[in-house]
């Protein structure tokens, strides 16, 4: 396997009678800024014909770490750079067109995209006109037909363009590529000569499962000579015509294929027809008049409307080399066409103004079915949890959920809390609390709603609305409640368990889906639909087994490992060193959560093994909303008694962010989560278990709930009975310094762990988005066959929709000089002044006893 140099760039540009145009090229590579050793320039000479072979020798003697590479015939210009990339050395190749000349950040710039993910093998550079001021390619766009053309060309350059982003592809003037990769998928296609061979390439590397990014730091300036017209116009059409299909042919899947393909061969006859002038009906053997001569003569025609026939035969005639080329495309993609059309720009775009041929392209998208890639569905994800760098479980669900309905639709997530934090994917929008007007105009767009937590109970416009509803059920809440209200006494928690089963009673019967998280949930949730009449002969009769009706889709995780970026427990926490043994706690600490077992079992293992250490990751919410439960003050007391603060136990007082947590979860050696025994403990689902699963940390967990009988099937850990000092401080011992059972615990959390990715966790959801359905009995009822059940007269009492902001309406009095800085600091921090007067306004309204008017 041939050796590649880390770091090192190998630029390659091809001439082909331009050598003046290649030696400035040359010289503006040279002076780029980029370590002398760590660059080298191949310029191909592609078969000139002309005295550019000895000028380029001749000039390359001043000019260092340059090398010549001559071929005796024209390879065009993927034949060309493919023979530069066979004699390149470097990590990454560089493409240059010979009419371009780079600015000096143009490497530092484009390797910087590198550095997002090792799943980048390509990036494009920014290019401009020679003289930098309108766009020459900042992102590019693909037809249904299989044209490319870049994006705002020739408009001025401005801060819109300066945004790095996933694209289909970079401009072959001025593009990056991994040389592993780049020999791995066999570089450019030499048959397409030259024009789309970019568009292909890029393609191909993201049906392949690699990510192609647009840096607007390494930036190109082109002079743009226009050479193709001395060859003429049509040879241009020719090349076009046949290599679009050439990509179609080769890149689309089969059922794609079977429409694409055969309405962009009729659309390349209309567009022949349509540029020739000539009159399509002439032949019609009614239009005969007798008159012998009207068939001998021959009608003359322009070369580029006879340009499409000819590259119709000569995609016919490359066909057997393109069938062996599409099978190994085929068998190695790792996405869709769906996943890959979101890159794709306007796919619609004719790219030729004529009426006729206008008329021809829309007869054939309409009987092709080529206009349903226009019907991107509108998803809107609503959350009641606060969107930034610091998010709970809520809000990171509905940030996954947002990210993977983003393929296929268009989404905008909305949340009433803090919104501080955005993505390139999906729109992220606030919404005021209680603001019907400002909730009617998502609810107007959207096509299908996903919401989570107590949408339906704070806008009525959501509860009222006829699209169609997915109910997001993946926390029993009201089960919680059990636990959570026990220390309010009896009204306030009889209060509280009500207010969720009112929440969740109205969810229930106005969805048209819902979600839970695993096969306990399910029947739970089953049994709570039965009661309300949703589980009928309409429901049943769609669908014996109800999974139109509810689905799993359980937390998930990223299926790409966590990288280690910084050190953040060891040696950075006083008193937690690197040869110590890591117990994490990852995530807060609710009174549902045993944790004074699990602070006893690790003065139990201290008295053997005095190096370990328990880390508690987090203890304040994100949100100063949420108070802090009474479990925490006592977790604390029990350190201090036993001695163990700041010894054998550890608390981070903020909350990790999302994007930080993998930092703290690989300086462990074990993940732990302790539970008590009972019945929201049954139908839970620990969402840091899959942070451990992710992070393949083997697990000790408390039995009896689904990820306790999971770990104990796999062999993923060990888990033990509640209460149990010993058995817990036993398989502690156990996971962290017995090596032969650390490793096999580490292998089965290596292999269950992809049953829990993203990608398959929210497939069901994916599914039911891409044909989204009225539920059959609010069908039948909606079509006036039944009433419409009667709603509970209760009214919800519960105002936070994330599992421990529940306890905020019950805790209102519960407040103190230090929890009031830290709500000003948050609404500052996360809204800004109209947060802090929205929220300030309605705590002065709460503490005198009044009514907020809407």
């Amino acid at each position: 396997m041939q050796e590649y140099k880390p770091g090192f760039v190998s630029v390659i540009v091809v001439n082909f009678r331009g050598a003046a145009d290649t030696l400035e090229c040359v010289r503006a590579v040279v002076d780029v800024d980029w370590p002398e050793d760590k660059i080298e320039i191949l310029v191909v000479e592609n078969g000139s014909g002309d005295d550019s072979e000895s000028l380029l020798r001749a000039a390359m003697i001043d000019l260092p770490n340059v090398r010549l590479i001559v071929s005796e015939e024209n390879l065009g210009f993927t034949g060309g750079s493919n023979l530069g990339a066979r004699h390149a050395g470097g990590e990454f190749l560089a493409f240059l067109n010979n009419d371009a000349k780079p600015d000096a950040g143009w490497v530092r710039g484009a390797l910087k995209q590198f550095e997002v993910s090792p799943q980048v093998a390509a990036v494009g550079s920014k290019v401009l006109d020679w003289e930098g001021l309108n766009v020459d390619f900042v992102g590019g766009s693909v037809t249904w037909f299989g044209m490319g053309y870049k994006d705002h060309v020739t408009e001025p350059d401005g801060d819109q363009f300066n945004r790095p982003r996933d694209i289909l592809f970079g401009t072959g003037s001025a593009l990056f590529v991994r040389a592993e990769v780049f020999k791995s998928v066999g570089g450019f296609d030499e048959r397409m000569f030259m024009f789309y061979d970019d568009v292909d390439l890029g393609w191909r590397l993201n049906l392949l499962g690699y990510r192609v990014r647009y840096a607007p730091d390494s930036k190109v300036f082109h002079k743009h000579h226009g050479s193709m017209k001395s060859f003429g116009q049509y040879r241009e059409m020719y090349l076009l015509e046949r290599n679009a299909l050439f990509m179609l042919y080769k890149n689309l899947s089969t059922e794609s294929l079977a429409s694409f393909l055969p309405a962009a061969l009729l659309l390349a006859a209309r567009r022949s027809v349509s540029k020739s002038g000539l009159d399509a009906e002439s032949f019609d053997i009614r239009r005969f008049s007798g008159a012998p001569d009207e068939f001998d003569q021959k009608i003359s025609v322009d070369k580029e409307a006879i340009a499409g026939l000819f590259a119709l035969d000569q995609f016919v005639a490359a066909l057997p080399g393109l069938d062996v080329d599409r099978l190994k495309i085929q068998t190695r993609r790792t996405k869709t066409d769906a996943e890959l059309f979101r890159l794709f720009g306007d796919m619609f775009v004719p790219l030729f103004d004529s009426p006729y041929f206008a008329d021809g392209l829309e007869r054939i998208v309409s009987a092709f079915n080529i206009d349903s890639l226009k019907q991107r569905r509108r998803v809107l994800v609503i959350t009641g949890d606060a969107l930034g760098q610091k998010m709970a479980g809520p809000a990171m669900r509905a940030w996954k959920i947002s990210e993977a309905l983003s393929v296929e639709n268009d989404v905008r997530l909305l949340t009433w809390n803090a919104a501080s934090r955005t993505s390139d994917l999906f729109e992220v929008s606030r919404v005021r609390l209680g603001n019907e007007r400002e909730m009617k105009v998502h609810e107007q767009w959207a096509d299908v709603i996903v919401f989570q937590g107590h949408a339906l109970h704070h806008f009525k416009t959501l509860l009222d609305s006829d699209k169609i509803i997915v109910a997001d059920l993946y926390d029993p809440m009201h089960l919680e409640q059990l636990e959570q209200g026990r220390e309010f006494g009896t009204d306030t928690w009889v209060s509280q368990v009500r207010g969720a089963n009112d929440v969740l009673n109205q969810q229930l019967e106005r969805a048209d889906f819902f979600l839970c998280a695993s096969d306990r949930q399910r029947m739970f949730w089953l049994g709570q639909l039965t009661a309300l009449g949703r589980v009928n002969p309409h429901t049943y009769a769609a669908d014996e087994n109800l999974e139109g009706l509810i689905a799993i889709a359980p937390f998930g995780m990223d299926a790409k490992s966590p990288v280690h970026t910084r050190s953040a427990i060891r040696g950075i926490v006083p008193g937690i060193g690197d040869d110590d043994k890591v117990v994490i706690w990852g995530g807060g600490i609710y009174n549902w959560f045993d944790t004074l077992t699990l602070i006893r079992a690790i003065a139990e293992v201290a008295k053997t093994h005095p190096d370990v250490r328990l880390f508690f990751l987090g203890v304040a919410h994100p949100n100063p909303d949420v108070p802090e439960m009474e479990i925490v003050s006592k977790t604390r007391d029990l350190v201090d008694q036993l001695g163990l603060t700041g010894k054998n136990v550890f608390f981070n007082e903020q909350w990790v962010a999302l994007d930080d947590r993998q930092n703290y979860l690989l300086e462990a050696d074990a993940g732990v989560s302790t539970h008590y025994a009972h019945i929201e403990t049954t139908f839970s689902f620990r969402t840091r278990i899959l942070d451990y699963m992710w992070a393949e940390l083997p697990i000790v967990t408390t039995n009896g709930d689904g990820f306790g009988d999971l770990v104990e099937r796999t062999g993923m850990g060990i888990s033990v009975p509640e209460r149990n000092v010993t058995a817990l401080a036993d398989a502690l011992t156990k996971v962290l310094y017995d090596d032969d059972f650390r490793q096999t615990a580490h292998d089965a959390v290596v292999e269950v762990r992809r049953q829990f990715t993203w990608t398959e966790a929210l497939r069901p959801l994916i599914e039911f988005c891409r044909d989204p359905q009225i539920a059959p009995d609010r069908a039948i009822r909606l079509a006036g066959h039944q009433p419409t059940r009667s709603r509970s007269s209760r009214k919800p009492s519960l105002l936070n929709s994330t599992p421990e902001a529940r306890l905020h309406e019950a805790a209102a009095s519960v407040t103190g000089l230090a929890r009031e800085v830290a709500l000003i600091r948050h609404y500052v921090t996360e809204g800004g002044v109209t947060m802090l007067a929205h929220k300030a306004g309605g705590r002065v309204i709460s503490v005198l006893g009044g009514k907020a008017t809407k």
